[in-house]
């Protein structure tokens, strides 16, 4: 017997049918069979993350309008393929059969001679050179003292705190605090508010490194799987409500790997929620700045404007500046950031002081830079999107307005095969599994769009044909694909 590997919650019989859709296929005769493969869609696509509680056969049956035995037909069926457990007195779950865990592990920090198309990260942002001459003199005055800032320079931390009220959150510098990033936000974060087998709700897709955290710290990540328009705030606010997670983790502007954005209603439906179960969330923002199709100040406000009171907002330099200045920030309620600062020291004494400077001097520097980078990357996105449909008519993504890349879904759930048979034609990529939290998600890849335009092209037309011959045989899974850090 199988454990349950989530804790993600009991999905109703009318939320089933809605994810299910147009489950039977026209003219079948065989109901039974149709709604198995509806069922395995929906777990090996991520949609019904393993260890979902299921409704009993007659809720089902009465959402459908079909026959319980019908649907017996089907839990059966699912059984035998490894994708539902059953256990008396207990219910039904999804589940994985044995095997079907993430990918296997290729050298995670070094791609090689091969195309890049799995970090998504830029290059540094035009005017940092110039930065860090002009804070040089500002070092000098610095060295005089012993260089521990726990919470960071008070300059950038004025900087930061300006930043979101111009967004629409009244801030100032005691609710900022600076870390080494913005994944350093919820390794923090988990320290101060769970503890080994507390529930931590994520999105499904998510940012993989993320998933690595919350593990690293004993807790369990409590999928909720996103639609096709964004976030599903039913199953958000029946997650809460049931596994009653300690701690959320969540990506609302441009979201990754996605490139979603939530909009405003929305932010403020999510945070009532968050509120009325009283959990607080990590909020990650690192993509703010990239809006490519408008203006950043214009976009929606910030969810903590909702519910300042149970937001942690999670900033970072390393996608809108440069990933080597390794510099992030919380935006909280001064009494959290106290907290934080608390249980930081387990991890780190501060941030270094260069880097800062550095920062600061980008924040207060003209906006000309941004707007450029925001132009570049729209280029960027552009000609990939280009390429895609040209080389891969076949394959789906809707265009982000922001972010850094596109979440495309394959015409058969053969992410990982595509993605080890790549680099056998030299392009390195990331399959769905990744992004997921118990594996499934094998009809998606993430693709940026952070490379040189001629890159992308190359790039693409690589995995045009790595795609094809995976398609066009059962090419066995020998080889490597990406379970390491992800960016």
């Amino acid at each position: 017997m199988q454990p349950r590997v989530s804790s993600g919650g009991q999905i109703t019989g009318h939320r089933l049918a809605r994810l299910l859709g147009a489950w039977r296929r026209h003219g079948s005769r065989r109901g039974s069979a149709d709604l198995a493969a509806g069922i395995r869609m929906l777990v090996l696509d991520g949609r019904l993350p393993p260890g979902t509680g299921l409704p009993a056969e007659r809720e089902v049956a009465a959402a459908l309008a079909v026959s319980r035995t019908m649907v017996a037909s089907a839990w059966e069926q699912l059984r035998a393929e490894g994708l539902v457990v059953s256990r008396r007195g207990a219910g039904s779950w999804t589940t994985l059969p044995a095997g079907a865990a993430s990918a296997p592990t290729r050298d995670p920090f070094d791609a090689g001679d091969l195309i890049d198309l799995a970090r998504a990260v830029p290059g540094a942002l035009p005017g940092i050179a110039a930065a860090v001459e002009a804070a040089q003199p500002r070092l000098a005055a610095e060295l005089a003292h012993h260089g521990y800032y726990e919470l960071g320079l008070p300059v950038l931390r004025e900087r930061i705190a300006a930043r979101f009220t111009e967004r629409g959150l009244p801030t100032t510098a005691a609710e900022v605090l600076i870390t080494n990033g913005s994944h350093n936000v919820l390794a923090i974060a988990l320290r101060m508010l769970a503890g080994p087998g507390d529930r931590v709700l994520i999105e499904q897709p998510t940012y993989p490194n993320s998933i690595d955290a919350i593990r690293a710290a004993n807790a369990l990540p409590v999928p909720v799987a996103m639609t096709d328009d964004g976030w599903d705030l039913d199953g958000i606010e029946a997650a809460l409500r049931q596994a009653a997670p300690r701690l959320a983790f969540l990506i609302v502007d441009f979201h990754n790997p996605t490139g979603l954005r939530l909009d405003a209603e929305g932010r403020a439906r999510l945070a009532a929620a968050l509120r009325r179960t009283r959990t607080p969330a990590v909020v990650d923002e690192t993509h703010v700045e990239l809006d490519l199709d408008g203006d950043p100040a214009d976009g929606p406000p910030p969810l903590a404007a909702f519910t300042p009171e149970w937001v942690i907002a999670a900033g970072s330099a390393s996608k809108s500046h440069w990933g080597g200045l390794r510099l992030g920030w919380v935006r909280a309620p001064a009494e959290v950031i106290t907290r934080l600062a608390v249980a930081r020291r387990s991890i780190d004494l501060g941030s270094p002081v260069f880097e800062q400077l550095v920062l600061a001097e980008l924040l207060a520097g003209p906006a000309d830079a941004m707007r450029e980078r925001r132009a570049d990357l729209a280029g960027r996105r552009d000609v990939l999107v280009d390429a895609m449909r040209t080389h891969c008519p076949e394959w789906t993504f809707r265009v982000p307005g922001g972010g850094l890349s596109l979440w495309c879904r394959l015409p058969a759930p053969v992410g990982t095969r595509i993605a080890v048979t790549a680099q056998n034609f030299g392009v390195w990529v990331v399959p769905g599994p990744r992004f997921a939290a118990h594996a499934g998600l094998e009809r998606w890849l993430r693709l940026p769009y952070t490379q040189p335009p001629e890159v992308l092209v190359d790039g693409v037309r690589r995995l045009s044909n790595a795609a094809a011959s995976v398609l066009d045989r059962d090419v066995p899974l020998v080889g490597n694909a990406l379970t390491g850090p992800v960016t």
